[in-house]
């Protein structure tokens, strides 16, 4: 009877370690890093701006986490989204707040739905940030891998 215990329960830590491993192979990470410029808005300016964006992705939770850096925009950024479905040089509607008045760097975490997931992973989001001068978004750069 003892050595039944004890054989179940290896049998029972040796499963769990088995599902344990093959959950986390499923798991993954996702890291996309974007350039921003004015050159990427469909009717490009003349701003000087540039920025850089690191987003990670977690495909278990959902969890989207970023970080933007700009600098050299036309004055202070009045908005900065996330913006999709689109694909490059198209335009779409607000899919993430990311501030109002945002400083570089700026930084935020958010859970997205499993829409936001499927068009994130399709390359199909972009961020913009806005100016006064450019109210429909000084700098921009396509959320891709």
């Amino acid at each position: 009877m003892h050595t039944t215990i004890i054989r179940s329960g290896l049998i029972g830590l040796a499963l769990s370690g088995f599902v344990a491993a093959n959950s986390a192979a499923v798991a993954e990470t996702l890291t996309y890093k974007v350039a921003l410029d004015a050159k990427n808005q469909p009717t490009p300016n003349d701003s000087k701006g540039t920025g850089t964006a690191e987003v990670t992705f977690d495909t278990t939770t959902k969890t989207l986490t970023w970080t933007i850096n700009f600098d050299g925009l036309t004055g202070p950024a009045t908005m900065a989204h996330f913006h999709g479905p689109a694909a490059a040089g198209a335009n779409a509607g607000v899919a993430l707040m990311i501030g109002a008045n945002p400083m570089a760097p700026a930084k935020g975490t958010a859970t997205l739905t499993d829409a936001q997931a499927a068009d994130l992973q399709g390359g199909r989001w972009y961020i913009n940030i806005h100016t006064a001068a450019n109210r429909g978004g000084e700098i921009r750069g396509q959320v891709v891998k």
